[in-house]
């Protein structure tokens, strides 16, 4: 990991803040992600993780801060800086008429991927996540594991410098999920930079290089697994996450 956070980060964002109705959902955060690195996002529900991802994307414009992607400012260069994103929210949808090939061409094609590059890309997806048995059969008839793969395939389609998941393994059975995980720490290994959204701390602990803690849009803590063990003085990372909630929560009502 030391080699790793060395080289430049190709995500970097600085002091995001978003607004809704005048409610910060997201207050002053900033973060960096690095090629070959998982860092994982970790909070409950309502803790701004989602609006966070969607800022992150391109997809929701901040208040406030600053995003850049391999030194592409997003607000300024959209096109080229989304080019360079997977990205999977947790309520992806796909078209439900076309089969797993077809949603994999149509994006192929958005993305203006050279036709035998995009061939290639889809037969090694299929390959990959093991979707063979049902690459070729309508999206409304897969598992939710099989269309989760098929997600996941549309968001490696294009061998993007970054991916963005949010909450990848959200209602899936162990095995699906487990697949799911193992997929991503291959793109990990392929030297892409992944920004992980949940809220399993057992995934994160097994998964993510390095975790930021978050709770009502800020960062309470950042670091490795050890790191952040060592700052709570905490057994697990559950435990640690719930020592800096009962220290905001503290320090709101002094």
């Amino acid at each position: 990991m030391t080699d790793t956070l060395a080289a430049a980060p190709v995500l970097v964002a600085e002091g995001l803040v978003k607004h809704f109705e005048g409610v910060a959902a997201v207050n002053g955060l900033s973060l960096t992600v690095h090629a070959g690195e998982v860092l994982g996002l970790l909070g409950p529900n309502g803790a701004g993780k989602t609006t966070t991802l969607r800022m992150l994307a391109g997809i929701l414009p901040p208040t406030a801060g600053r995003v850049t992607l391999n030194g592409v400012d997003i607000r300024e260069r959209p096109l080229e800086a989304k080019a360079r994103i997977g990205f999977l929210s947790g309520d992806t949808q796909l078209y439900q008429r076309l089969t797993p090939r077809e949603v994999l061409a149509y994006f192929g094609r958005l993305y203006s991927m050279d036709e035998a590059r995009l061939a290639a890309r889809i037969e090694a997806l299929v390959h990959d996540l093991e979707m063979a048995s049902f690459a070729g059969r309508p999206c409304a008839t897969l598992s939710a594991g099989q269309k989760q793969r098929a997600n996941i395939a549309r968001a490696f389609l294009h061998e993007p410098d970054l991916l963005i998941l949010d909450e990848p393994t959200t209602a899936l059975d162990v095995l699906s999920g487990r697949f799911i995980v193992e997929a991503i720490r291959g793109r990990r290994a392929a030297g892409k930079a992944i920004l992980f959204s949940t809220h399993i701390m057992s995934e994160a602990e097994y998964l993510c290089d390095r975790i930021t803690l978050l709770h009502e849009g800020r960062a309470v803590d950042t670091g490795t697994l050890a790191e952040l063990l060592l700052h709570t003085g905490a057994a697990n990372l559950t435990d640690a996450f719930l020592h800096h909630v009962e220290k905001s929560r503290g320090e709101a009502a002094s």
